[in-house]
């Protein structure tokens, strides 16, 4: 973690920037001082609740109805973290084995090995590496729909780029960026896609054509950006969002050597621990592909796998123990932020006004000029992302409204469901209230701070693209 040197009592105080971020925790606990505030102002409602496609629950678009109000109490307010935490277990336990295996990976060695290779494999075309790891993890995310293996790949890919001098924000951005990319265009993805289109009656997977031109165009945009502030950094390293973060030093120090410096040899031990950590990731592939495996599995095999590879690379137990905590030490602020974020959800539910700004979203849509209605539902997603960041719930509970609304309202249901995608999607990697991604930027140990400045001009370059994108479908009135 970074330390700060307190300055001398002749040095002049540090500036503050007008503009400048407030910490993490403190955006979180104005949204869930107001989240608890609008309980007391917003009607609380519900819709009742039917079975959906796959044994899913998903909502009666026409049964909403208004309930006695429940508003957030002093109480309630004072468990809104604590139960934020336990809503977001899944996350939170997910992110401290992840940081814990890895630990206990770089202690045996075989993390620095394999990127002393690759980076003398990749020197002179360190920047070839960020399209195509982009391109490989967007195509990966829009086929399965796990926008989460963001949280797998960073890790895997921080000492990787930091050997080839770039920064744990260049890190952070080829896993988060290309992975939202696949997931929000959504190919073939069974989470957005497919589980929109069903619960909208309409064949499966169909328009897959403009959804992947949007996957390419959004791709090439995000490439390009990630790929231009990677070359600034790498030729002038001051100009890092990190470059004074003393934990960035030490990441540099570790990975970084001379042009000059002696390949680093793996004995027979970690040759046999290398081959056994590819071996997990076969199993975490297939688990994920085949048997539907998602955070707590992963977890699991997570914990097996860094005991596993440690005795086998000669790590004693009480060296796999000890990188098991300094693991869950380097990911602690990560995890808690992914459940702090939940609680801005828990005030809206306990206060029973979810359901009713569902409904406000789909009468504001309903009342757009139709030239405005898909663009109205783009943005009507992308707000609520902010509340229900999962992409599967967020269905769930809008689609069952914006489809039969779409037909009343001149845009086809294969636009609403593209709307619904791309509204769901870009905001994950923004909103400090997706656990995955605060949880992504703590492995990283990227500020969310940094990473919204960073990120911000790409955000903004999406939102024109999916406008465009809808445009023209609400032009030609696309159906696929």
């Amino acid at each position: 973690m970074s330390q700060h040197t307190p300055s001398s009592p002749d040095s002049p105080a540090p500036k503050k920037s007008w503009c400048r971020i407030p910490d993490i925790y403190a955006v979180l606990f104005v949204f869930i001082a107001l989240a608890a505030i609008a309980t007391h102002f917003v009607p609380a409602g519900q819709f009742e609740r039917v079975p959906g496609p796959n044994g899913r629950i998903t909502i009666d678009p026409t049964s909403y109805e208004q309930i006695a109000s429940s508003p957030i109490g002093i109480v309630d307010f004072m468990l809104a973290i604590p139960n934020g935490l336990m809503s977001a277990g899944e996350v939170v336990f997910f992110t401290f084995m992840i940081g814990g295996m890895f630990m206990v990976l770089r202690r045996t060695g075989i993390i620095e090995i394999g990127v002393d290779k690759l980076t003398r494999r990749f020197a002179r075309q360190s920047l070839l590496t960020i399209p195509v790891l982009m391109t490989v993890f967007a195509l990966i995310a829009t086929v399965i729909g796990t926008q989460e293996l963001a949280l797998v790949y960073v890790p895997v890919i921080l000492p990787l780029m930091i050997a080839l001098r770039f920064d744990s924000v260049t890190a952070a951005a080829v896993a988060l960026c290309a992975t939202t990319v696949g997931f929000t265009t959504g190919v073939l993805n069974p989470i957005n896609t497919g589980l929109g289109q069903q619960l909208s009656d309409l064949p499966l997977y169909s328009g897959y054509g403009l959804r992947a031109m949007a996957f390419v165009v959004m791709l090439a945009a995000a490439i390009f950006f990630v790929m231009r502030y990677a070359r600034r950094v790498r030729q002038t390293p001051s100009l890092s969002l990190l470059s004074s973060d003393t934990s960035e030093s030490e990441k540099r120090s570790l990975y970084q050597h001379a042009d000059n410096s002696p390949a680093l040899i793996a004995s027979v031990r970690q040759k046999l621990a290398a081959i056994a950590t590819f071996a997990f990731f076969a199993v975490l592939v297939y688990g994920v592909l085949q048997q539907g495996w998602f955070m707590m599995e992963m977890a699991g095999l997570f914990i097996i796998m860094g005991i596993v590879v440690g005795l086998i690379a000669g790590l004693d137990t009480d060296e796999i123990c000890a990188g098991f905590n300094q693991g869950f030490r380097d990911v602690l602020v990560g995890a808690m932020i992914a459940g702090v974020a939940r609680g801005v959800a828990v005030m809206l539910e306990d206060g029973q006004i979810m359901d009713t700004l569902v409904f406000g979203l789909g009468n504001l849509v309903g009342g757009l000029p139709t030239l405005l209605s898909a663009i109205g539902m783009f943005f009507a997603q992308l707000g609520f992302n902010f509340i229900v960041p999962s992409g599967s719930g967020q269905a769930l509970v809008t689609m069952p409204l914006m489809a039969p609304l779409s037909d009343i309202i001149g845009v086809t249901r294969q636009t609403a469901v593209l709307a619904f995608q791309l509204g769901d999607g870009i905001g994950n990697i923004l909103y400090p209230t997706s656990g995955y991604f605060m949880a992504t930027l703590a492995l990283a140990g990227v500020p969310w701070q940094k990473w919204v400045k960073f990120f911000f001009p790409l955000f903004c370059v999406w939102i024109v693209i999916a406008l465009g994108f809808l445009i023209f479908a609400q032009a030609t009135q696309w159906t696929g």
